[in-house]
């Protein structure tokens, strides 16, 4: 499920919360191929993490043939189908001639006496009208013009009798009750085909909306080398589903100079017209400074078990007790954190078993007189803190510099080593709220036993 079919499927869902409408979901397996049962959960997978669900139960679009069928009967019927009898070498042939003559693919069957038709499988094609215009009122590109001569007849049933998709998704989104088709503008063109089929059927033309495609942060097509396409890269690489609602929703749509905005907020705001017709940019920097929002909104509990899935997947199991202990630590790391990956970095301080390994540039430190018993007398102060959080443990190593005569420089670095074994970890007062008493007087001891 690439990222630009994730915008698409947003700007739907949005706009039917908007307007008090349905998002409904329709799997489009016309082509037997390509939809496999592992691609199709791909899309089932990545609308749930999304949190973007359907309203009802899915359509598979195949197991509607039969419709599609009577559909195509009725237009033959009515003189606005036709038989193609041609075989494939003269098929060839006719577009060889089309493309030399500059023009599209017309049967020589499109007019032919019944008393012609011969015994054998033939296509069925729409009778497309030869000269006027098709008009496409796009909500988001303003009325675009196709030159009826240039729209081919196209095929409705193949040789077999499978439908095509063309011809699939007009009697669907007729017979669900579509109102409005918002998609990507590569199906622009085939707006024009699909009006020529509901006009032939006397259905009324829904609402089309075609989305500009989303461009790297360098203007050109996304592709791989921009970095994750697929919806599920984002959710690997530590990106939080509202972060990607949130930005998502900005890629081409906006509400003033709000960055930031909930999911009700941008269902109150979303209208379809206010979607800009040029291509929006996937901008990195933006979407981390989106996802360090949310991860700070996040409640500790959620994160931690995500921290955890990205530890289990880095090959480390938690012991009992490390789910708690990362819980109470993100509070005091999230705040640097742009991804999961990132806080995961940063909770690993605390996970880490005694005794540390320390730095050996800690270590020559705290083999040093002075040093080494600025820390024995730091352990028996901190020992005596009577209330373990970040503000007694604040004041108390305030008062022990003060009562050192010293800044806190001359301590605190090492201190710090010693408490995270040389890893990244939060300011002194909050690394030993979330190791608790224990660890972390312990891990002051184990460090002077090092050096003694």
């Amino acid at each position: 499920m690439h990222i630009g079919t994730a915008r698409t499927a947003l700007f739907n869902w949005l706009y039917a919360r908007h307007t008090g409408g349905k998002f409904l979901l329709r799997v489009e397996d016309t082509d037997r191929e390509r939809s496999t049962e592992s691609a199709v959960q791909v899309i089932f997978e990545g609308l749930k993490w999304l949190g973007m669900e359907p309203d009802e139960e899915p359509i598979f679009q195949f197991a509607q043939a039969d419709r599609h069928r009577e559909a195509v009967a009725e237009m033959l019927t009515r003189g606005q189908a036709y038989r193609d009898y041609m075989l494939p070498e003269e098929l060839e042939a006719e577009r060889e001639r089309a493309r030399a003559e500059g023009r599209v693919v017309r049967s020589p069957w499109r007019d032919a006496d019944p008393a012609t038709w011969p015994d054998r499988p033939y296509a069925v094609r729409l009778k497309a009208p030869l000269d006027g215009e098709t008009v496409i009122a796009d909500a988001v590109k303003g009325d675009v013009t196709f030159q009826n001569a240039g729209l081919d007849d196209l095929i409705l049933l193949r040789s077999d009798g499978s439908p095509t998709y063309n011809l699939a998704v007009v009697v669907d989104d007729h017979d669900m009750g579509i109102t409005h088709v918002i998609r990507g503008d590569d199906h622009l063109n085939n707006a024009a085909r699909q009006t020529v089929i509901y006009r032939a059927l006397d259905w009324e033309v829904p609402v089309w909306a075609h989305l500009p495609m989303i461009h790297g942060p360098d203007g050109a097509k996304l592709s791989k080398r921009h970095g994750a396409q697929a919806v599920g890269e984002f959710d690997g690489m530590g990106y939080l589903p509202e972060t990607l609602r949130n930005y998502l929703a900005k890629l081409g749509w906006g509400h003033g100079d709000d960055e930031i905005f909930s999911d009700a907020q941008a269902a109150e705001w979303f209208d379809i017209k206010d979607v800009i017709s040029a291509p929006a940019r996937l901008d990195w920097a933006k979407l981390n400074h989106v996802n360090n929002h949310y991860i700070r909104q996040a409640s500790p509990a959620r994160l931690s078990l995500l921290v955890d899935d990205i530890l289990e997947d880095r090959g480390i199991s938690l012991k009992q007790g490390d789910l708690a202990l990362i819980e109470r630590t993100i509070p005091f790391v999230r705040d640097g954190a742009k991804t999961i990956l990132e806080l995961a970095d940063a909770v690993t301080f605390a996970l880490k078993v005694r005794p540390l390994e320390l730095p050996e540039k800690t270590r020559a430190q705290l083999a040093e007189a002075e040093l080494r018993g600025r820390f024995t007398r730091l352990r028996a102060a901190l020992e005596a803190v009577a209330d373990w959080g970040v503000s007694p443990l604040e004041n108390a190593l305030r008062a022990f510099a003060e009562a050192e005569e010293v800044g806190m420089g001359k301590f605190g670095p090492q201190l710090r080593s010693v408490l995270s074994g040389g890893a990244p970890a939060p300011d002194l007062a909050g690394a030993m709220t979330a190791l608790g008493r224990d660890e972390s007087l312990g891990r002051i001891e184990d460090a002077l036993s090092l050096v003694t």
